[in-house]
């Protein structure tokens, strides 16, 4: 602009010789022509004068026209480096454009990742929040599961000691029934030996017939008088009268050799009769040791046995009883645990609920920060935008201006 403005202004600075000489030329050939109509003698001169006055005016023309040349020629090269400039400043707003969507969008994607890493954020508290939960879930289910586990132990416990005591209550059932049966052949046999006295009885007075006298049982020491009905009649007792009577018919010797082998095997029997009651007590020692005495044993059962069995019932009670009230607590716990669950299902559904229109609250918040700043970002570029459109106005205007002032 500045060689531009210095070349246009160049040929004025000439033309102003030219033209005061132009003036000054004239006002020679005015005060001429006055000369003139004096003297004759010049008119050779004036028309001399009047020549190169008429040259030198061609001359200035020539010299008008070609700094009329330069000055369009200047105008023109003016004209062109406008619309380079022009060009260049279009070029350059486009360029500008360019760099702010360049800087818009790296700012949109900027803008972007960080909703991303919010998110990212946001979804890593969510997960160590529920990680929390689960874990302490997790931990209620374990002490919950260690709880049933012990009353579990507790329960099997007690279902193990009402199995021992109704197989202590089954033995002492079969024990009772072998006793009852054991006393019933305690009772025949004392049947049968009542049934034998008698029949000694009843052989005794037949043994008075055969010679035997029979001892009254009143008799201090068994002493008898020596005087007798008959002297062939030998002196004994009634049992061993009895004895003897049970040994059948024949002499005595004979009758006391049977009576010995059959003491001997009576002894025999005894012996393994005790042999066999010693296993028994030893087997039921508890129940046997109950009955001591013999008035007990033909009486029935013993009222101590009968109490132990009673405790051994009352505990079966006690402990079925305990067992029906710990399912009870089981059956109201479960109840608890599922309406507990329940609840923590609808909590635990109602908080989804409440997580998923929080997030959608988030989504529709972040985007409308997006759709805030994008609104923002073209308002900006916009003004920016606007003010270049202004200040080119304002140049052209300025460049409109000065080519006017030049003309």
């Amino acid at each position: 602009m500045g060689v531009l403005c210095s070349r246009f202004l160049q040929p004025s600075s000439r033309c102003t010789t030219p033209a005061l000489s132009a003036a000054a030329l004239a006002s020679l050939g005015g005060s001429s022509s006055r000369r003139g109509s004096g003297d004759a003698g010049s008119i050779v001169m004036d028309a001399e004068a009047s020549i190169s006055e008429l040259r030198d005016i061609y001359d200035l023309k020539d010299q008008i026209q070609d700094v009329e040349g330069r000055y369009m020629q200047g105008l023109k090269e003016l004209k062109d480096s406008l619309s380079e400039v022009e060009e260049k400043y279009k070029k350059a707003m486009v360029s500008n454009a360019q760099l702010d969507n360049e800087k818009a969008n790296l700012i949109y994607q900027v803008d972007t990742l960080k909703d991303v890493i919010e998110e990212m954020e946001e979804q890593m508290s969510e997960l160590r929040r529920e990680t929390e939960e689960k874990s302490k879930e997790l931990e209620r289910q374990k002490h919950t599961c260690s709880v049933l586990q012990h009353k579990l132990e507790e329960m099997k416990e007690g279902i193990r000691q009402r199995d021992e005591l109704i197989e202590v209550e089954h033995r002492t059932e079969m024990a009772l029934e072998r006793q009852k049966e054991y006393f019933d052949c305690i009772r025949n046999e004392r049947d049968e030996l009542r049934d034998e006295l008698a029949d000694l009885k009843g052989k005794s007075r037949m043994g008075e017939k055969h010679g035997l006298v029979i001892i009254p049982e009143d008799t201090p020491n068994g002493d008898v008088s020596h005087e007798s009905p008959t002297s062939g009649i030998t002196v004994v007792t009634q049992e061993a009268a009895q004895v003897l009577e049970s040994a059948g018919d024949g002499p005595l010797d004979v009758r006391l050799r049977k009576l010995a082998d059959e003491k001997d095997e009576l002894l025999s029997q005894i012996r393994k009769l005790k042999m066999q009651l010693e296993e028994e007590r030893q087997k039921h020692s508890k129940i046997d040791s109950v009955y001591t005495e013999g008035e007990r044993m033909e009486n029935g059962t013993d009222l101590h046995f009968i109490e132990m069995q009673r405790d051994v019932n009352r505990q079966i009670s006690e402990y079925k009883f305990k067992l029906s009230k710990a399912e009870q607590e089981m059956a109201t716990m479960e109840q608890n645990v599922n309406r507990l669950e329940g609840q923590v299902s609808r909590y635990k559904s109602a908080a989804d609920n409440a997580e998923k229109i929080e997030d959608e609250l988030k989504a529709e918040k972040r985007k409308l920060q997006r759709e805030l700043r994008t609104a923002l970002d073209k308002i900006e570029e916009m003004e920016m935008t606007n003010n270049h459109l202004i200040k080119r106005l304002e140049k052209m205007k300025a460049n409109r201006n000065a080519l006017l002032s030049q003309q």
